[in-house]
């Protein structure tokens, strides 16, 4: 409710001085540091959120031959590892990962599976239970030292143990080798990050591989060996090396794998080699295998292999694609200087979204994604479309989006294709480069991804329509019930709403630190420093966290306290507004406003009534009564009113004496917290004039009172209205409390006739029935003649 006022110069100066109210915190300080929360700094991680002097990280080379059989849809293969101990500790076994074993008879995945049953469920639900017998666990081989000695070990679901027959000391390296087979699964029937898929038409496979070979666990600073195991969500924690592997497959197969093809005379033709050659410096895609070519492919079955070898430095992991029906297209860019090679490998089916997009999405995303972070190094870049939705790869990755049969598409299946090629080919920069534990943490590669997804889509179409990037989007799930929430900081297998919780609440937040808190020039300044810093690294939470406010000089604890740490929502409100003008003490302005008041003052119902049932009162019929005070108007300015006011005018300065005069509207508007998140006050002010001005309060306005306080605004001109947060910057929940005067929220209904219609008995159904199934009488024909 507004309440006007007329105040003293002198008291509307206390108004900006906080009260003893709004010097008290409940509960706990929303605006209390980290520091219990974070790890204490060290020589390793400092406080700066940069590695430390002392940091440290091992090293996992891989020389891997692997085997794809097309008649059984089965792998199987074999390594040398090499692993090189970089840490101050001495190791006396090593831990593998078997991410294969996920899909193994007696996974525990599959025993820790819990759902309901549902009165309606798809088939493929059904495949997914039964598996029908599927058994796609790894079956180990040999494992041996360099040399040949057996070494000892111990698989532990989807871990396995190797013991070392002598310790590995600092600095030193061991190479051993492991043997291995699986069967590939049916991604259409279980459903996992690798697989194959059947065409029917032309009966013909697809291959999407990776999780293929058991690969070394991450051993760091600052937690051991990361060996938890691997449920489904929480993804992959790898140590960086240098790979080389052979691929043998059908010899009429293209494959493309992660790295640089070493051996391209032995599965090249010459055209398709100069094609390949053509295609670097191309300014837009070169078929390198045409969709006239892979339709050929289709119908042959050649009987030889041929074996691909690709080789990839620096890289954390490895994975490749093979099928006859791959059309491949290809063109190449500079990035930092260096020459990158943009590649879509897909077939048929994917025409003709695939080749007029994928290509120029990878060239795109490489050139934005650079800019926002760190130069794309790696020489390669891929998109195969295949059965796997969405999953990424050093230089690789899978993606969906498929037209209808007639070629086809809705606007949802385009952009939907165009998004996860984007944010796919953006994992090459999270966690690929900026190597976080996805094991642990899903949000630091899902939702910086996708964050840098939504200014990479933007940059591709005016107004593109992104899923996740407007603070509004998250409002939904901020909504949603607490009890089907969780912190953004909750281990990756422990999240409830995968989606909104790893991706889009970490995403929104980051844009929400960009375009509201931060500003773009100190966000984009510290989260390029965050990239640059942990490059070809393994960073945690608080290396994120501390760098983002070293680099800035912004204190966020208290939004990486809220936003990621609580469930908590953003809901700001408008208490109320108080309104007062300066008294300017010149009586003829003073009582002229106190008249104009009292002239406008509304007449009580009584008084309404009294004017016509009391003909006359006594006073009128007695005139003998009257005195002074029937005559006298206090509202009236006299000349003592005058004098006193010269008087006063000439005890104060220029100053002073403007001040009284300038007709300030001074509006004390109260606020409240009732969501509980801490974000900045934005107030939108639209004047009596229709004029509108916006101020930015940063949060830190909440300090002393996390749940209340009163913010005092002088305008010259009157206001007629205040919004917080008129463009939904916040993503507060409840913005019918956001305004004053409260602004009603406008919607429609419509408008039918009732008609009730009862649903068909059974007898009705089954008689419908029989008259549908009932094959329609015929007469004979006449043909004219006599019997």
């Amino acid at each position: 409710m507004l309440k006007t006022t007329l105040l003293a110069a002198g008291l509307a100066v206390l108004l900006a001085l906080p009260s003893a109210a709004q010097n008290t915190n409940s509960g706990t300080d929303k605006f209390a540091q980290l520091e219990t929360l974070l790890p204490t700094p060290n020589s390793y991680r400092t406080a700066s959120g940069a590695p430390g002097n002392d940091y440290w990280q091992q090293r996992a080379d891989y020389n891997i031959r692997v085997r794809l059989d097309d008649e059984k849809q089965a792998i199987s293969g074999d390594e040398d590892i090499t692993y090189t101990n970089l840490s101050p500790d001495v190791l006396t076994y090593l831990w593998v990962q078997l991410d294969q074993n996920i899909l193994d008879k007696n996974s525990i995945t599959t025993a820790t599976q819990v759902g309901e049953i549902q009165a309606r469920m798809p088939f493929q639900a059904m495949d997914y239970l039964q598996r029908d017998g599927f058994d796609g666990g790894f079956k180990i081989g040999e494992v041996k030292l360099k040399g040949g000695k057996a070494l000892p070990y111990v698989i532990n679901h989807t871990m396995m143990r190797i013991d070392l027959p002598t310790p590995l000391r600092p600095k030193q390296a061991v190479t051993f080798s492991i043997s291995w087979r699986y069967n590939i699964n049916d991604q259409l029937k279980i459903n996992q990050r690798s697989g194959y898929e059947f065409f029917p038409d032309d009966k013909n496979y697809l291959y999407e591989i990776a999780q293929f070979y058991p690969r070394m666990a991450v051993y760091s600073d600052n937690q051991g060996w990361q060996h938890k195991q691997f449920l489904g969500n929480g993804e992959f924690a790898l140590p960086f090396g240098d790979y080389r592997v052979s691929i043998t497959a059908p010899a009429d197969h293209v494959v493309g794998a992660t790295g640089v093809l070493q051996n391209p005379n032995d599965v090249l033709s010459s055209a398709q080699r100069q094609r390949l050659q053509q295609a670097q410096g191309a300014k837009s895609p070169v078929l390198i295998v045409s969709p006239q070519e892979a339709e050929k492919a289709e119908q042959t079955r050649a009987k030889g292999t041929k074996t691909w070898t690709y080789a990839a430095k620096n890289v954390r992991d490895f994975a490749w694609a093979s099928s006859r029906k791959f059309i491949w297209d290809a063109m190449g860019i500079k990035q930092g200087g260096k020459d990158v090679l943009c590649m879509s490998y897909y077939p048929k089916e994917g025409n003709p979204l695939w080749g007029k997009y994928s290509t120029e999405v990878i060239a795109h995303t490489i050139k934005v994604y650079s800019r926002y972070t760190i130069p794309y190094e790696y020489p390669v870049a891929i998109s195969v479309h295949g059965p796997v939705g969405g999953m990424e790869y050093p230089m690789l990755s899978f993606n969906g989006g498929r037209p209808e049969k007639d070629g086809t598409y809705s606007a949802d299946r385009k952009y939907g294709m165009i998004s996860v090629i984007i944010h796919e080919v953006g994992h090459n920069f999270f966690p690929m480069i900026v190597n976080s534990d996805e094991r642990q943490w899903t949000w630091m590669d899902e939702g910086l991804n996708s964050f840098v997804q939504y200014l990479t889509e933007q940059e591709w179409e005016r107004d593109y329509p992104s899923r996740r990037g407007d603070a509004a989007q998250i409002v939904p799930y901020m909504r949603t019930d607490k009890s089907l929430q969780t912190p953004i900081m909750t281990n990756s297998e422990s999240v409830l709403q995968f989606g909104n919780n790893a991706y889009g609440k970490p995403a929104i937040g980051l844009n929400i630190l960009r375009e509201t808190i931060m500003g773009r020039e100190l966000f984009d300044y510290a989260f390029k420093e965050y990239a640059r810093r942990w490059a070809y690294k393994h960073p945690t939470p608080a290396d994120f966290f501390r760098t983002m406010e070293d680099a800035s000089a912004v204190d966020l604890d208290w939004f990486w306290r809220g936003w990621f740490y609580t469930t908590e929502h953003t809901d700001l409100a408008i208490a109320g507004v108080k309104q007062y003008n300066v008294n300017s003490q010149n009586p003829t302005v003073e009582k002229g406003l106190q008249r104009e008041q009292k002239d406008k003052a509304p007449r009580t119902i009584s008084q309404q009534r009294n004017q016509t049932a009391i003909a006359r009162t006594l006073v009128d019929d007695k005139p003998q009564l009257n005195d002074f005070y029937n005559s006298y108007d206090p509202l009236a300015t006299t000349p003592a009113d005058q004098q006193r006011y010269q008087q006063l005018l000439k005890t104060l300065s220029p100053e002073q004496q403007q001040r009284l005069g300038s007709g300030l509207n001074v509006y004390e508007v109260s606020l409240k917290n009732l969501g509980g998140l801490t974000m900045p006050v934005i107030m939108e002010m639209t004047y009596a004039d229709g004029q509108k001005e916006i101020q930015t309060i940063p949060a830190e306005i909440w300090r002393k009172n996390n749940a209340e306080v009163s913010k005092v605004f002088v305008t010259e001109k009157p206001v007629a209205s205040f919004v917080i947060d008129p463009y939904q910057q916040t993503a507060d929940t409840d913005l019918s409390n956001n305004a004053w005067p409260q602004q009603a929220a406008p919607s429609r209904f419509e408008l039918y006739e009732f008609q009730q219609r009862a649903a068909p008995n059974p007898m009705q159904q089954q008689s419908a029935l029989q008259q549908k199934e009932q094959k329609p009488l015929t007469t004979p024909v006449s043909t004219g003649g006599s019997n």
